[in-house]
C-alpha cells in the first residue's frame, strides 16, 4: 500500500514524521502546521500524547 491510499497512522500512539500521510493525519488532528508538529516531536519525542500536550491541544 502506498502513501496515497493510507489515511491513518500505523501506530496511533506514535507519530512518524517521515510519512506524508501521517503528517497530514496528525496536523489535521491537532490543528497545527507541519512545522509546528515537527518542532513538537523534536522537543518531546514521537509519542502522540506528549506531542498533543506540547501543542496545547490536550
Amino acid at each position: 500500500m502506498d502513501d496515497t491510499t493510507k489515511t491513518r497512522p500505523h501506530d496511533a500512539q506514535r507519530i512518524n514524521i517521515n510519512e506524508r500521510y501521517e503528517l497530514q493525519y496528525w496536523t489535521e488532528k491537532f490543528g497545527c502546521t507541519i512545522d509546528e508538529l515537527k518542532a513538537a516531536v523534536a522537543k518531546v519525542g514521537v509519542m502522540a500524547a506528549d506531542v498533543e500536550r506540547e501543542l496545547g491541544r490536550a
